[in-house]
């Protein structure tokens, strides 16, 4: 948290420094990310001005009071920064919820797929492929032409279904069928 301060026609002072950091720290409590604070504090003959700006997550809340007494001063700008932010948080709770709710997503589409979740895994699609004879030499070499990774082929030299498929450390593997 970075607070900085600004003294004008004024001395200084170390309680009203300590007290506005206390102030700006229960304002912090409820967010999560870096919080920057300016803070003014000023006199003009009588009028004890405290003006407030706080920059979080991007948002800028700027809040000025005056009154007779400096504290007071405070005490009413923290107030209205409060109310500010209780109000940027509703905003963003609310555009949370409308955004769930205008989503594709209905409650009986999530019923749905947690269902599915929990039942056997099922056959999405389903290809036809055409085996053709090929020694594994050509099998090899067709994998590497083609986007995919795994071939289906016979074996010429066995006349068993094989599958020869990439492997993860890029060099290729072999499945070799048999009936018993």
């Amino acid at each position: 948290m970075e607070i900085s301060f600004t003294f004008r026609h004024m001395e200084p002072s170390t309680e009203l420094r300590s007290y506005v950091e206390e102030k700006v720290y229960k304002v912090k409590k409820y967010f999560d990310s870096p919080v920057e604070a300016h803070i003014v504090l000023k006199v003009e003959k009588f009028r004890h001005i405290a003006d407030m700006t706080i920059s979080i997550d991007g948002n800028k809340i700027k809040a000025v009071d005056e009154s007779g007494d400096m504290y007071l001063s405070i005490d009413q700008v923290m107030d209205k920064i409060e109310e500010q932010l209780r109000r940027l948080m509703s905003r963003k709770k609310e555009y949370r919820l409308e955004n769930i709710k205008s989503s594709d997503f209905s409650v009986g589409d999530i019923e749905t797929q947690e269902r599915q979740a929990e039942s056997e895994p099922e056959i999405i699609k389903t290809e036809r492929v055409d085996i053709k004879p090929m020694d594994i030499d050509e099998a090899a070499m067709q994998m590497d032409m083609s986007k995919r990774n795994f071939l289906v082929f016979t074996n010429s030299k066995s006349n068993s279904i094989n599958i020869i498929y990439k492997r993860k450390d890029g060099n290729l593997g072999l499945i070799e069928t048999s009936t018993k």
